[in-house]
């Protein structure tokens, strides 16, 4: 058996393991039939486990055959000959797949170990690893994609079991707020992708990432676009993963997602889904070297939404918030690497920085208990100290920057006045044109029409404590 087809069988077997648990758990909870909470965390570890394994495997024989990218075609899922249109299904194994797949994998292991003692006889347990699953299902097809239709399939897995995750403790309203409130910003930057897309299929007739790329394993590649082509479509990539991965300005639904459970918060916003926005500026980086004015824009962004979270962060009144805004602030330092063209170091940073949050995140429910034991014993107070700049910044300009970071530099009302009520207005508008002419047509007497309802992304969001903060996580979270 060759190197090929010992890597093709390897891959395909990477892909088909968490899509195993995904079909298994689903199919259960279609017929109604409930798994035990140890035959979950059974299935869970052994196709994850086994996910693992042949990602492992085949690290080693890319790297004992000294082979730098290997692909795994599937054909295609969707084939539209009117149009020339074909949804590839295409896996690549390279020197940026192969290790995000395996981060991927043990982080959801580790995650889901945990997860298993703490949701231990919780009502949505079955739900929660459900759409656990479809995670992991989502994180492995966008690792390994090698077209740009498998990573958007991949990345739309991520992003509904997402939202899901938010809204998990639905008997509450301000979880289900929050969740639909992530989920828009998803809509926006999931339509800047479709839109980057659709340009690139024009552009060079289809999908693949290698075409796209020129024949060069990453990160050699080099863009096949003209440099104008290459900024838009990179513009338009670097919405969506603005989006996706919170920078400015759609970071103010970052601590909106710490609604959730404890281990959907450390997989999702401290290691894995955080940092699918760096993930595609990583696999699309040959574009972004395409355009200079590109990268300025990339390490702009980057820049200021580091400094935005390292602000944000020092004021916020939970533990998840505040190690949101940290995890805010390293991956916006990411972005800026990437902009600067230090891929392998962005890379590096990524694969740390998941780790390290992971860890935070998960020993959050039980930090405040273990501080207050510690201030207990000391017998008094932690003592924390000022940064050295703020003895050369007066008392009215303190004030301002706490309140600014407090409010999370304003960007939900922001958004709300700029984009929420022009949109409501025209959508009132339709309304009433089209409730006029349905009475007209009729031969009813016009009457009153309603207004759809502005209040609420108007005013102050349902279970918040202030215009944009969330009730903190610790007084919501279940032990």
């Amino acid at each position: 058996m060759n190197t090929a087809v010992l890597v093709n069988f390897l891959g395909f077997s990477t892909v088909l393991a968490p899509l195993l648990f995904l079909l298994v758990i689903g199919c259960s909870m279609l017929l109604q039939y409930e798994l035990s909470e140890v035959a979950v965390g059974r299935w869970m570890k052994g196709t994850i486990g086994f996910g693992l394994l042949t990602s492992v495997s085949i690290l080693a024989i890319m790297l004992l055959a000294r082979s730098f990218r290997e692909v795994v075609d599937l054909g295609n899922l969707v084939t539209i000959e009117d149009v020339h249109f074909h949804f590839h299904l295409s896996f690549i194994f390279d020197r940026l797949s192969v290790p995000m797949v395996i981060l991927s994998l043990v982080l959801c292991f580790t995650i889901g170990s945990f997860g298993i003692s703490y949701l231990h006889r919780d009502n949505g347990f079955h739900r929660f690893f459900l759409f656990f699953s479809m995670f992991a299902v989502g994180m492995v097809f966008a690792s390994l994609a090698a077209t740009i239709e498998t990573l958007f399939l991949g990345w739309e897995f991520v992003g509904l079991s997402s939202a899901l995750l938010i809204a998990y403790f639905h008997e509450r309203v301000s979880p289900v707020a929050n969740g639909l409130r992530v989920w828009t910003v998803y809509r926006i930057a999931d339509a800047a992708f479709l839109a980057a897309a659709v340009l690139l299929h024009h552009e060079t007739g289809e999908g693949q990432f290698i075409g796209m790329m020129s024949s060069e394993p990453w990160p050699y590649g080099v863009s096949t676009l003209d440099s104008v082509v290459a900024f838009w479509a990179g513009l338009l990539l670097l919405i969506a993963a603005a989006g996706k991965s919170g920078l400015i300005p759609f970071s103010g639904w970052l601590p909106r997602a710490m609604e959730g459970p404890t281990p959907s918060s450390a997989v999702f916003y401290g290691a894995l889904s955080v940092h699918l926005g760096a993930f595609l500026l990583l696999r699309v980086s040959p574009i972004i070297d395409q355009s200079f004015p590109l990268r300025c824009l990339v390490i702009a962004i980057g820049l200021i939404t580091a400094i935005y979270a390292a602000f944000t962060a020092r004021v916020q009144t939970d533990v998840k918030s505040s190690l949101a805004f940290a995890s805010l602030t390293q991956v916006s330092l990411i972005v800026v690497e990437i902009g600067c063209g230090f891929l392998y170091l962005a890379l590096i940073h990524m694969i740390g920085h998941a780790c390290l949050r992971t860890l935070q995140l998960l020993r959050a429910p039980t930090l405040l208990r273990d501080y207050k034991t510690l201030e207990n014993a000391l017998g008094g107070s932690l003592s924390v100290r000022a940064p050295a700049w703020i003895k050369w910044t007066s008392p009215s300009i303190q004030r301002r920057l706490y309140r600014a970071a407090m409010e999370r530099g304003y960007l939900d009302a922001i958004l709300d006045e700029c984009f929420a009520k022009p949109f409501l207005r025209i959508f009132n508008a339709f309304d009433r044109l089209e409730r006029s002419w349905i009475c007209i047509l009729s031969g009813e007497p016009l009457k009153a029409t309603s207004k759809l309802n502005m209040e609420t992304n108007t005013k102050k969001p349902i279970g918040t404590t202030h215009d944009s903060a969330p009730i903190p996580s610790s007084t919501r979270e279940h032990s």
